[in-house]
Order: structure tokens, then C-alpha cells, then sequence
């Protein structure tokens, strides 16, 4: 793993929601300079893609998943 575990903080919440269910979220926080180590800085260039975009059946899927 690329971050000593002093590097890392992460937490978990758990409550029900609007429509009655149960959900979770978590909370992951990296410390700056274990990001720039990776040559993840503020002063970074905006990121661009290099491949190709996922098949149409993969962004369809990811839509109904959305809304569950």
C-alpha cells in the first residue's frame, strides 16, 4: 500500500434516510504529503483522458444502479 497508516484517516456513518432504509457513508482522508508523493499536488495539471470511454451497456447499467 502506498500509505503508512498514519497517513490515512477514514470514518463510517450509518442512519436511515428519507424514504425509510438504512444508509452508510464513509469518509477517507489522505494526508497532503503522502499525495504528493503519488505527484498529486494543487498545482497539478487538470487531468485528461487517455482511453477509450466505457461500452454504452456499461453507462446504462451504472444509470439503473442510480436509481435504486
Amino acid at each position: 500500500m502506498p500509505f503508512a497508516p498514519d497517513e490515512m484517516q477514514w470514518g463510517l456513518a450509518c442512519g436511515v434516510g428519507a424514504d425509510g432504509h438504512w444508509h452508510g457513508w464513509f469518509d477517507l482522508r489522505v494526508h497532503t504529503s503522502a499525495l504528493r508523493r503519488l505527484g498529486l499536488h494543487p498545482d497539478q495539471s487538470t487531468a485528461t483522458v487517455t482511453g477509450a470511454s466505457p461500452p454504452g451497456w456499461w453507462h446504462a447499467a451504472a444509470e439503473r444502479r442510480a436509481h435504486w
